[in-house]
């Protein structure tokens, strides 16, 4: 990271901690060890602590993912994202354009499947996220 104030999110995601604490987070690489790194870090904060984090997609996603212990806000900030939600043994589909967001409640799984490009913050509860395959 460099030494100005400034960051990029997509590289440096943050988290927001107990005390109204925002800590920006080493680089992020997508690998699980990363995660569980950031869970480590974060650990104190329990369910409270969310992840603030921002991510290019130029394919569907090949997992499902759920978070148990709170609500995940997913705003689409450039192109479109169709998110589905496993409600109730269905599958619920909402289109996202830039500018327009949804709330992934505790414990629904969700996946995305994206037609070009998209651009989407994520803020996750993240404690005890699982992953399943698509």
């Amino acid at each position: 990271m460099s030494d100005s104030k400034s960051f990029d999110l997509a590289k440096y995601p943050v988290h927001l901690g107990l005390g109204a604490k925002v800590t920006v987070q080493e680089e992020f690489t997508g690998a699980m060890d990363w995660y569980e790194r950031y869970g480590a870090r974060t650990e104190a904060d329990g369910v409270e602590g969310r992840l603030v984090s921002m991510h290019t997609f130029s394919a569907p996603w090949d997992t499902w993912e759920m978070h148990p212990e709170g609500e995940e806000l997913v705003l689409c900030v450039a192109g479109e994202v169709t998110l589905t939600q496993e409600i109730g043994g269905e599958h619920v589909r909402v289109k996202l354009r830039a500018g327009e967001a949804i709330i992934n409640p505790p414990g629904v799984w969700h996946t995305a499947d994206i037609e070009d490009s998209a651009t989407a913050l994520f803020v996750t509860a993240g404690v005890g996220t699982q992953i399943r395959e698509r």
